[in-house]
């Protein structure tokens, strides 16, 4: 497949951490007196309170964080930057198309097999593409757009993807209504990590991810400072107001304002991206459901709750609920999904597509099961 088709520019996951001993290489954690504890491996148990504490407050200074947690801020400086270069956790601005007018959408491909690498390498590098996937023993791909504009939408649906001869069935699915995702990931999971006290310390107001129509009827106009200030939280959305201020040419007082501006009306959150094999789950899925109507609501709700889910969304097309799991192995998803899922009212069926390798997740692409920090650039 010629890849100057797509030359140019998920979920993170949220497993039951805490509950049970992973069987991975990186980290075995266990619930002792409502605390985790890290027998062994590269992620700690403080490791861990800092990711949670960075959920809640994911832009909270290195010494707000030390103080919650009783820790020292040399150690939650020095932590946090291993974290991050060892790729289990990145910190990142994600635009949300919705907020800007523009409809958000899943798109499942059918390929040839030997090319469904190059198609999902050339695609992970569209910055309007935020999710890729392998499944189906290797001839089927998953992503998801984030197209900035119809033109950029169009293009890539339209006319890029039919064109592709590797292509043989492409399948497009207009997101309805975001029940789970952006800062939701991990949550449901690491709750409890840390005290009502200690998650009081750094801010928490509730629920990071409340569901929300995905396309707004008022959406707003950046300026050209916005674009300047969401590329710097697109690099590093714990980037300083200063070093905000300078790549937008403004004042750290301005900027400050804006960005509070940008997060109340959705058009950025600041997402904690986390490496799900780092702590022990290896097993992903895409689960495809078909409910009744008048349950979708409902089931997309439970979903929500759910510590394994990481995505959940309604949208278009035969199956109306589309959901990402992240489990320790296929045997706890096929508890999971039978027991849990299987069981919920108003579904009619289900389809459960295996995750054989995620290549990008909410923007960022992964190595192996690590997450890689790379330029973005447009198509």
């Amino acid at each position: 497949m010629p890849l100057w088709l797509f030359d140019g520019a998920l979920q993170v996951c949220s497993p039951r951490c805490f509950r049970s001993e992973p069987k991975g290489l990186f980290c075995r954690i266990l619930l002792m007196r409502g605390m985790a504890v890290c027998e062994s491996g590269d992620v700690q148990p403080d490791d861990v309170r800092i990711i949670r504490a960075l959920q809640i407050a994911p832009r909270a200074s290195f010494a707000s964080i030390a103080n919650a947690l009783g820790l020292t801020e040399g150690s939650v400086n020095r932590r946090y930057r291993r974290l991050r270069a060892d790729g289990v956790v990145r910190v990142a601005g994600m635009v949300n198309p919705g907020a800007l007018g523009q409809s958000r959408w899943l798109v499942r491909l059918r390929c040839r097999p030997g090319s469904v690498s190059a198609i999902a390498d050339a695609l992970a590098k569209r910055d309007d593409v935020n999710w890729v996937a392998l499944s189906a023993a290797g001839c089927e791909i998953t992503c998801a757009t984030q197209s900035r504009t119809r033109e950029q939408r169009e293009d890539l649906l339209g006319q890029r993807l039919p064109r592709t001869a590797a292509v043989l069935d492409i399948n497009a699915f207009a997101m309805l209504r975001q029940f789970m995702g952006g800062r939701g990931h991990y949550w449901a999971a690491l709750q409890g990590t840390l005290s009502p006290e200690q998650e009081a310390m750094l801010g928490s107001e509730g629920a990071p991810f409340t569901e929300a129509p995905v396309v707004t009827r008022d959406p707003v106009r950046l300026t050209a400072e916005d674009e300047k200030i969401l590329g710097s939280l697109a690099a590093d959305g714990r980037a300083s107001l200063v070093d905000l201020a300078a790549a937008a040419d403004s004042t750290p007082g301005r900027v400050s304002r804006r960005l509070h501006a940008l997060i109340e009306r959705r058009v950025v959150h600041i997402d904690v991206e986390i490496a799900a094999a780092a702590l022990g789950y290896h097993a992903r899925a895409n689960l495809w459901l078909r409910v009744h109507p008048s349950a979708v609501k409902n089931v997309g709700r439970t979903l929500a709750q759910e510590p394994e889910i990481a995505f959940a969304a309604a949208v278009s097309g035969p199956y109306n609920i589309h959901a990402v799991a992240h489990c320790r192995d296929l045997d706890e998803l096929f508890e999971f999904t039978t027991d849990r899922i299987g069981s919920l009212a108003g579904l009619q069926s289900m389809e459960v597509s295996p995750v054989l390798q995620h290549v990008k997740q909410a923007g960022t692409l992964l190595s192996g099961d690590r997450l890689v920090e790379t330029p973005r650039t447009r198509a």
